[in-house]
C-alpha cells in the first residue's frame, strides 16, 4: 500500500475530483481532454490506492460511495494546496504556458467578443487550452470559481455579487429585436405595444436571480407577456424572423445579428439602465501571474468593443 500511495500524483488527483463530480467516464474523458480507456485505467488505479470502489452504477448511472464522497473533499483540498503552491512569483511569458483557461460566460455577448478573446490567447499563449463554459441556471458559479473550475466569469448584473474580484468590462444599451417582417419593424414600438405584444425571453442564466430584464421592469411596477421561452440566444434571430414576437437584449448582440439577418433593432419604449458587464474571479487566484494576462485580454477584447478599458491596463477594478 506505500507504494501504491506514492503514485497518487497530481494527474490522479484531477481524475479522481473530476470523476466525483462528473458521475461519468465518458464526461471526465472529455472535460480533461482524455480518452475513456484512459480514465477507465485511472479510475482502476484510484480503486487500488484507496482501497475504495469510488463509483459504483446505479439505475441512473454512476454513484459514489460513502468513501468518495470524502474523498472529493480530500482532493479538492489537496488540489487547492497544489495550486497555491505552484503559484510561483515568477515574470510569466504566455507563449510557454500550458495552462488549461477557463472561462465562464453566457451566449449573449456580441458574437466577435469571444472570437477576439479565442484570437489572442492562441496568439500568445498558442500551448495553453481555452474552455468556455456556458452560465446555466444549475451552475454555481461562485463555487466554481472558489473550487478552480473555473478561472474567471463574464456577465451583467444588477448587484454583482459580494466576495468577489470584478473589473467592468463595458456597458450596453437595452434595445429591442425584431424580424424585418413584423408590421412594427418599421413604425417603432410605443409602450403600449411592448406590454401588449408576445415577448420571446431567455431562460434564467443564474436560478437564485431574477433576469436583469424582468429585474428592471419590477421595479417599474409593469412586467410583460412572455410567450416563449428559449435555453439559447442563438435560437432568438431565427424565431424573431418567423414570428412576431419581440426579444428585449444588448444593443451589441442585437446589431451583430442584424448584419446577419433581416432583423430590425429598435429603441425600447422603457427606460432601462445600462447593462454593465464583468469579469468575475475569486481571491484566490487574484495574484496569479497567468490569469492576471489572461483578464487583461478579456479587457483588451471588451475594450476593442468600445467598451471601458480598465486604467491600469490589466482589467483589475475590485469591490
Amino acid at each position: 500500500m506505500p507504494k501504491l500511495r506514492e503514485q497518487l500524483d497530481l494527474h490522479l488527483l484531477k481524475v479522481l475530483q473530476s470523476l466525483l463530480k462528473e458521475h461519468s467516464v465518458s464526461r471526465t474523458a472529455i472535460r480533461l481532454g482524455m480518452s475513456q480507456p484512459a480514465v477507465s485505467n485511472a479510475l482502476r488505479r484510484l480503486r487500488e490506492i484507496t482501497g475504495d470502489a469510488i463509483l459504483l452504477r446505479g439505475k441512473k448511472g454512476m454513484v459514489p460511495t460513502e468513501r468518495g464522497q470524502e474523498l472529493l473533499r480530500n482532493a479538492t483540498e489537496a488540489l487547492q494546496a497544489i495550486e497555491r503552491i505552484s503559484t510561483a512569483a515568477e515574470p510569466h511569458d504566455p507563449a510557454l504556458s500550458t495552462r488549461v483557461f477557463n472561462l465562464g460566460a453566457p451566449d449573449y455577448l456580441d458574437g466577435s467578443f469571444i472570437p477576439d478573446i479565442a484570437e489572442r490567447v492562441r496568439r500568445q499563449a498558442p500551448q495553453a487550452r481555452l474552455v468556455v463554459h456556458p452560465i446555466s441556471p444549475d451552475l454555481d458559479y461562485v463555487q466554481a470559481l472558489e473550487e478552480g473550475e473555473l478561472d474567471v466569469v463574464i456577465g451583467n448584473w444588477l448587484e454583482p455579487p459580494e466576495k468577489l474580484h470584478l473589473a467592468r468590462l463595458f456597458d450596453d444599451e437595452v434595445v429591442c429585436m425584431l424580424g424585418r417582417q413584423h408590421p412594427l419593424a418599421q413604425r417603432g414600438l410605443s409602450l403600449q405595444h411592448y406590454l401588449e405584444m408576445p415577448h420571446l425571453a431567455p431562460s434564467v442564466h443564474v436560478s437564485e436571480k431574477q433576469g436583469f430584464i424582468d429585474g428592471c421592469l419590477a421595479e417599474q411596477g409593469i412586467s410583460r407577456v412572455v410567450q416563449m421561452v428559449v435555453p439559447y440566444f442563438g435560437l432568438v434571430p431565427g424565431i424573431l424572423c418567423r414570428t412576431d414576437m419581440v426579444f428585449t437584449t444588448n444593443r451589441q448582440f442585437a446589431e451583430y445579428y442584424a448584419r446577419l439577418l433581416p432583423i430590425a433593432v429598435l429603441p425600447c419604449p422603457v427606460s432601462f439602465p445600462a447593462m454593465r458587464f464583468y469579469q468575475l474571479w475569486h481571491p484566490r487566484t487574484h495574484h496569479a501571474a497567468e490569469l492576471l494576462w489572461f483578464r487583461r485580454c478579456i479587457a483588451e477584447a471588451a475594450n476593442r468593443l468600445g467598451g471601458t478599458l480598465i486604467p491600469n491596463g490589466a482589467g483589475e477594478l475590485t469591490k
